[in-house]
């Protein structure tokens, strides 16, 4: 069997939950303020968006996402559908108020499809969600655009 290999990663910023939230929530503009590529939206889900699947196109990879938890200012979920060789991707964006701003631990857990390569893939996307917190508390912490 496969081992689950574990990603967390934290941040601050002075913004607040409701604001990191709506950054999150918007996909779409993730590009905007990310190292991720363009995005293309594939089908919007519920009423709210959860279910919602859309694609990430970042130097040549392109990552199919389903949205997998919405909880307004407190996290959002999503699961990798297609993209990379790994199984049972989930990443989850916890935002608690703190010190006037917003702590931000974002942390996922997956399987490697390739035996073998669980270490690279978890050093791999553990510095990708790296820059996605940086950008993220960066982005949060200059305010509404």
């Amino acid at each position: 069997m496969a081992k689950i290999q574990r990603i967390s990663v934290h941040g601050h910023t002075s913004a607040s939950p409701e604001a990191v939230y709506a950054l999150l929530e918007d996909r779409e503009h993730w590009p905007d303020w990310s190292p991720m590529g363009s995005f293309r939206l594939l089908s919007k889900g519920d009423e709210n968006g959860l279910g919602a699947v859309g694609v990430f196109s970042t130097r040549g990879v392109n990552s199919c996402e389903q949205v997998i938890a919405l909880e307004p200012g407190k996290r959002f979920g999503y699961s990798l559908n297609k993209g990379l060789p790994v199984r049972d991707y989930r990443a989850y964006v916890d935002l608690t108020p703190s010190l006037g701003g917003t702590d931000v631990h974002w942390h996922s857990t997956f399987t490697a499809a390739i035996p073998g390569t669980g270490w690279f893939f978890r050093r791999f996307l553990g510095r990708v969600l790296g820059q996605m917190v940086e950008s993220l508390v960066a982005r949060a912490s200059r305010g509404a655009p």
